[in-house]
């Protein structure tokens, strides 16, 4: 089976079963190897960029390596190479657990209990959710499905469609190291730099990819394009900005502003500030365009690869 096939094939597949199922319930591959990942740090670190740049090394490349490796071993089997990406894609991909957890602070904030939900939005974001009233949450969740329709499940199918199982596996690594490491407290300004940036440069793509498709599946096009255009070069992210400016024009909501990130404030830039302020029901408009826009990374990202391998063949028989 041709490489481009192995990857639709396996993708479509690990789409579904993250669809049917949701994340791993026990022995999530991304937990155990955020674990090898803070034991690498207990042993390499340093308040330094250098030593912070080989725990980055030495974990992202290691996942990828071992990544390449088991891909290696079964690339003579067609179907077993498209399970080996079908298995990896399920665990890379967190759409599904990402919609259960926003609707969850959602009902939360619907019934009134602002305690519940102050309990479960850590599971969305970092945010300090005690510093936050219900509209500020219900802001939060869905600048959180906004980012994460990206750096879940976007950006993953991306990086899988250029590097197969590793690339799918590297960019989960890298996501996962600038999630542990790439704030800038004091332990980690200078540690966890090379993986903030590294998880930049990989998360580039993907952000663009899902901003461009906000655009088509959110219920306001032009309001989409405008605020991509306009805002999101004011967000601090480079990659979050797009993503959120896009999302929020699709919704025709208002986001950013301040907010309360690992006991400091920032005060963001506003982001469509045509828009209405954020409802409780607009996290749920906010899951289903997410829904909506992985669904089309799929079928972009597939249509690539298969192109590119069309490409390539057409070369090798010229």
């Amino acid at each position: 089976m041709r490489a481009d096939r192995v990857f639709a094939y396996g993708a479509a597949a690990g789409l579904l079963a993250d669809l049917l199922l949701g994340d791993p319930r026990r022995g999530h591959p991304v937990a155990a190897f955020g674990r090898a990942a803070g034991a690498v740090e207990d042993a390499l670190w340093r308040d330094h960029r250098g030593w912070g740049a080989l725990h980055t090394a030495v974990c992202a490349g290691g996942a990828a390596a071992g990544a390449a490796l088991a891909a290696r071993a079964v690339r003579r089997s067609g179907p077993a190479s498209a399970a080996l990406t079908a298995a990896t894609v399920w665990a890379v991909v967190g759409g599904t657990t990402l919609g259960r957890e926003a609707r969850a602070v959602a009902g939360a904030l619907a019934a009134g209990d602002l305690e519940v939900a102050r309990e479960r939005l850590p599971h969305l974001c970092g945010r300090d959710p005690q510093h936050l009233d219900g509209p500020g949450m219900a802001r939060a969740v869905v600048e959180s499905v906004a980012e994460n329709t990206s750096d879940a499940v976007v950006g993953a199918l991306v990086w899988g469609a250029v590097g197969g199982v590793p690339g799918l596996v590297a960019f989960r690594a890298v996501n996962t190291l600038d999630a542990m490491v790439g704030h800038r407290s004091a332990r980690y300004r200078r540690f966890g730099w090379a993986s903030a940036r590294l998880d930049d440069l990989a998360g580039w793509p993907g952000a663009r990819l899902t901003a461009a498709l906000a655009t088509v599946a959110g219920g306001d096009r032009r309001g989409a394009v405008r605020a991509w255009r306009e805002d999101a070069g004011r967000h601090p992210s480079p990659n979050a900005g797009p993503v959120e400016a896009a999302f929020a024009g699709a919704l025709g909501v208002r986001l950013g502003g301040t907010l309360s990130y690992g006991g400091r404030v920032e005060h963001r830039p506003v982001l469509n500030g045509q828009g209405r302020a954020v409802e409780v029901a607009d996290v749920e408009r906010a899951v289903r365009l997410s829904r909506r826009v992985s669904g089309l990374a799929l079928v972009a990202c597939v249509a690539g690869r298969l192109a590119f391998g069309g490409w390539k063949r057409k070369r090798r028989a010229s």
